[in-house]
C-alpha cells in the first residue's frame, strides 16, 4: 500500500494516474469481484471467532500513515480488507452471534442497499427525489398494516410515518415535538420545569435525548422496577411520580413505554401506562426497537394493545426484519407538530410542489437535512419474502430460543431468571450449584461466577453473548436473531456454556 511522497508537484500529471471515479463497466468488473469477498465471507463466516481478538490500536500498526498517492487495484484493497479488516470485525452475522439485538441481514437487504448507494439520491424534500419520498410513504403504510397500527398513525388517517436511522433520532425528534408544545402553552421560559420519564430498564437513549433537548438533568426520571412486575414500569408509580412532581410545580412532558427492554425484554403495560399519560396531557413515546418486528405476527400484536393512546411508537427493522443497517421507523399521530419543531424554509429549497402543502418533505420530519433512500432497501425485503416469510423467519428464532431455554431448564446447576417473550433468554448458573454456608457473599460470589462464565464463553470464539444487571443479579443473555443461526448452533452454544460452567465450578 503506497503512501503520500514528501515532495511532489501538484501539477504533476500522467496517464497512468488518470482514472475514472464512475466507470459503468470498472463498476461491473468491480462490483463482481467485491460481491464475490462478501459470498466467500458468508460461506466461511463460522470459522471466525465471533469477538473480535485485537488489541485497541492494532489497525495503526497495519496501514501507512497516510493515504496512498497512486491508484491501488480492487483486488489489492480486498487483500487488506481480509488481513487487517476482518480480523478486527466482532461477527454480527455469524450463526453464533447471540449478543445484544443481532442486526439480521439478508439478500435482499444486500441488494436493496447497493440499488439506494447506486442511485445515490439525497431525498430531503419531494421535487429533489419524489420516488424516494412517495415509497417511505407508501412502505411505512404498508408496515403500519402489518403491525395492525390505528388508522390515526397512517397518511390517510392525517397521521405518518419516517424512517430514520435510529431510535435515538427519532426519539429526539418527538421530544422536541413535545417540548415545542409544551413549552407554546407555558412559555419557553419554563423549559427548566419539564420533566421525563421512563423507568430503570428504558434504553439510555431516552436520558440521551433528554439532555440533548435541554431538559433539566435532575428533571429525569428512572422509575425504579422490580422482579415482582418482571421489571416493567409500573402505572401506580408513573401516576406517583407524576403527582409528586406536580406538587413541586414541575411540568410532566414525555414518557417513554417500552415494548421488549434491551436487558431483558420487559413489556411495559402499554394500555395502562397511555390512561395515566392522558390525565395529564403527556406525550407517550413507545419504544418497540428490538420487538416490534415481532407484532407482524399475530400471536405477538397484543403486547401492543393499547397503541392507540400513544402519541408515537418506534421499531427498528435493521434489528429483527432483516433490512441490515440502519432502519428505525417511526410513526407519530401528528406529524404537524414534528413539522412546526424541525422545519426550516430557506430560499433555495423553495419549490411549487412544497407551497402547495400537497407533499411531504422528509427534511422537517428528522434532524439532518439529507436523507438517505432506506425506503428502498426496505421495500426490497418486503416484497423479496413478504409478510408469510418474514413472519416465518421470527417464529424460527423464537422456537430455536425455546429450544435454548429448555436446554437451561434441564441442567439443574442453572435457572432462568426472568420469563422469556421473544428470542431473548436470561440465564445464570444458580446460587443452589455452588455449596456455600456464608449466606451474606452469596450474591456476589454468584454474579462473580456468571461473570466468569460469560469471560469465558467469549474468550473461546465459539459464541458471544452478552450480560444485564436486573434487581442486582448479574444475567446471562442469549439473544437468538441472526439469520443464518440454525438448531444446531443452539445446541452446540448450550455445550459451549456447560463445558465452561464445569470447569469454574470446580474451582469452586
Amino acid at each position: 500500500m503506497g503512501s503520500l511522497p514528501l515532495h511532489h508537484d501538484s501539477h504533476e500529471t500522467t496517464s497512468a494516474h488518470i482514472t475514472k471515479s464512475l466507470d459503468p463497466e470498472e463498476f461491473r468488473k468491480q462490483g463482481h469481484m467485491v460481491i464475490d469477498f462478501i459470498a466467500d465471507y458468508y460461506q466461511n463466516i463460522e470459522k471466525y471467532p465471533v469477538l473480535s481478538r485485537v488489541q485497541p490500536g492494532y489497525l495503526r500498526k497495519c496501514l501507512p500513515d497516510s493515504a496512498p498517492y497512486d491508484p491501488e487495484p480492487i483486488s489489492t484493497i480486498l487483500k487488506d480488507v481480509q488481513d487487517h479488516i476482518v480480523p478486527g470485525l466482532t461477527h454480527w452475522q455469524s450463526p453464533n452471534f447471540f449478543a445484544y439485538f443481532s442486526s439480521t441481514a439478508s439478500t435482499a437487504g444486500f441488494l436493496g442497499e447497493m440499488l439506494t448507494t447506486g442511485f445515490n439520491v439525497v431525498g430531503f424534500n419531494w421535487i429533489s427525489s419524489p420516488a424516494a419520498t412517495e415509497l417511505e410513504n407508501i412502505v411505512m403504510d404498508w408496515l403500519g398494516d402489518m403491525l395492525q397500527l390505528p388508522k390515526s398513525f397512517h397518511f390517510s388517517g392525517n397521521g405518518g410515518g419516517v424512517l430514520h436511522g435510529s431510535t435515538c433520532e427519532a426519539i429526539v425528534c418527538t421530544m422536541a415535538a413535545a417540548r415545542d408544545q409544551m413549552l407554546s402553552q407555558i412559555g419557553s421560559e419554563n423549559l427548566g420545569k419539564l420533566v421525563v420519564y421512563g423507568s430503570d430498564q428504558t434504553h439510555s437513549t431516552l436520558q440521551k435525548a433528554s439532555q440533548i433537548l435541554g431538559i433539566n438533568t435532575v428533571n429525569f426520571r428512572a422509575i425504579k422496577t422490580t422482579k415482582s412486575t418482571e421489571f416493567a414500569l409500573s402505572p401506580e408509580m408513573l401516576r406517583l411520580t407524576i403527582s409528586s412532581d406536580l406538587e413541586k410545580g414541575l411540568v410532566p412532558l414525555f414518557v417513554c413505554a417500552t415494548m421488549g427492554t434491551t436487558a431483558t425484554t420487559a413489556i411495559d403495560p402499554l394500555e395502562a401506562l397511555c390512561h395515566v399519560a392522558k390525565e395529564y396531557g403527556v406525550w407517550v413515546h413507545v419504544d418497540a426497537a428490538y420487538a416490534g418486528s415481532a407484532c407482524i405476527c399475530p400471536e405477538f400484536r397484543h403486547f401492543i394493545d393499547g397503541i392507540e393512546g400513544a402519541n408515537s411508537f418506534t421499531f427498528n427493522p435493521h434489528k429483527w426484519l432483516f433490512t441490515g443497517m440502519d432502519c428505525c421507523c417511526l410513526w407519530v399521530k401528528n406529524p404537524s407538530a414534528l413539522v412546526l419543531s424541525l422545519s426550516t424554509n430557506p430560499e433555495y429549497l423553495r419549490n411549487t410542489a412544497s407551497d402547495s402543502k400537497q407533499v411531504v418533505d422528509y427534511k422537517d420530519w428528522q434532524i439532518a437535512l439529507s436523507r438517505r433512500f432506506r425506503a428502498l432497501r426496505l421495500w426490497l425485503v418486503l416484497r423479496s419474502y413478504g409478510v408469510a416469510n418474514l413472519r416465518n423467519f421470527i417464529r424460527s428464532h423464537v422456537k430455536m430460543a425455546k429450544t435454548f431455554e429448555g436446554l437451561v431448564r434441564m441442567d439443574k446447576r442453572f435457572e432462568i431468571v426472568v420469563p422469556r417473550n421473544f428470542s431473548l433468554v436470561c440465564f445464570r448458573i444458580s446460587p443452589l450449584a455452588l455449596i456455600r454456608s456464608d449466606e451474606d457473599g452469596e450474591i456476589g460470589m454468584i454474579n462473580e461466577v456468571n461473570c466468569k462464565l460469560l469471560e469465558a464463553i467469549n474468550t473461546s470464539g465459539k459464541a458471544y453473548m452478552t450480560h444485564a444487571v436486573v434487581g442486582g443479579i448479574f444475567l446471562l443473555r442469549c439473544a437468538i436473531g441472526a439469520t443464518l443461526t440454525e438448531e444446531k448452533h443452539i445446541v452446540q452454544a448450550w455445550k459451549v456454556v456447560q463445558d465452561h460452567a464445569q470447569a469454574i465450578l470446580n474451582m469452586h
